[in-house]
């Protein structure tokens, strides 16, 4: 009776785990194909307000902000796109430096008939933000960067010398060809590395963005975000020699076991007006490790007068 009974709980709790799903969008939110800059972007759009753009980074996709999304859109117009070559946008050949990507953002924005909007980046999205605030300063209302560095930016050579950070320099036809088939092995050491407790990014999270990450030319446009970081770097100095500093008000939020207060050291070095934050607690994947805090951060910032 018990063998039986325990037999039952196993497959229940087996079906329960294939059933998870990480968090949905609101049912309201509508998802539209954008054509942009020669590409097609997958854009997520919802609530009502004032605009806020949220973009994902590495490792992740646009999924990655529907707890952030739910809370927003009460009084905004909440925009998340997946970047150019990544989750389920279109795989073009080329045009993954950042300032490129800034063009592809703005023209997302125009579509949807939006001027300005306020920014919440995390991971490469930083660098996508960045370029876009630098570029288009007049669209930018307030911007949150979230755990991780700007190339070019403050400290970014000596950030460039840790050990951890040897996937920017990988990539290429070899690098390709090995982790094909194993994009999953190759994403847990990010997920596991840049945790500070590898059991809070879920079982059901690591199998949706494998899956999206095994799709036909995803790691190929992974590995071109990082071999963009040179020419990112080169563009990003020359935005702050032609035009200084930004001068929009600036978060700059790091997790307590990754970045922390160093994510407003790098700030600091490209904007006048920089609140540090922290999550406490939590590594580089914020929405996953502690969302609750982030939302709460990222809310109280954006609601702030400037």
């Amino acid at each position: 009776m018990f063998k039986s009974l325990f037999g039952w709980l196993a497959a229940a709790l087996m079906a329960s785990a294939a059933q998870a799903q990480v968090p949905p969008f609101p049912a309201s939110f509508k998802t539209q194909e954008i054509a942009v800059n020669d590409t097609r972007l997958h854009v997520r759009v919802g609530g009502k307000g004032p605009a806020v753009t949220l973009i994902h980074g590495y490792g992740e996709t646009g999924d990655m902000w529907a707890l952030m999304a739910a809370d927003l859109m009460k009084d905004h117009t909440v925009v998340v796109p997946d970047l150019r070559g990544m989750g389920l946008s279109a795989h073009p050949a080329g045009g993954f430096d950042k300032k490129n990507q800034a063009a592809d953002i703005a023209q997302v924005l125009d579509a949807l008939k939006i001027d300005k909007t306020d920014l919440v980046t995390h991971d490469i999205g930083n660098m996508v933000g960045f370029a876009f605030a630098a570029r288009y300063r007049d669209r930018v209302g307030r911007f949150v960067l979230i755990d991780a560095p700007v190339p070019g930016v403050g400290p970014w050579e000596e950030i460039l010398k840790n050990p951890l950070l040897w996937h920017f320099r990988f990539g290429g036809p070899d690098m390709e060809r090995l982790v094909a088939g194993r994009e999953r092995i190759y994403l847990d050491r990010f997920w596991n590395e840049f945790s500070a407790n590898p059991k809070n990014f879920d079982e059901a999270s690591r199998r949706h963005y494998a899956k999206l990450y095994a799709r036909p030319g995803a790691m190929h446009s992974g590995f071109a975000q990082f071999a963009a970081f040179d020419q990112d770097a080169v563009d990003n100095k020359a935005f702050l020699a032609e035009k200084g500093k930004l001068t929009v008000p600036v978060m700059a939020i790091g997790g307590e076991k990754s970045f922390g207060p160093t994510m407003a050291v790098v700030m600091r070095a490209a904007a006048d007006n920089v609140t540090e934050g922290v999550i406490p607690g939590s590594g580089h994947w914020i929405m996953e490790e502690n969302p609750q805090a982030t939302v709460k951060m990222v809310r109280g910032f954006l609601g702030a007068a400037n």
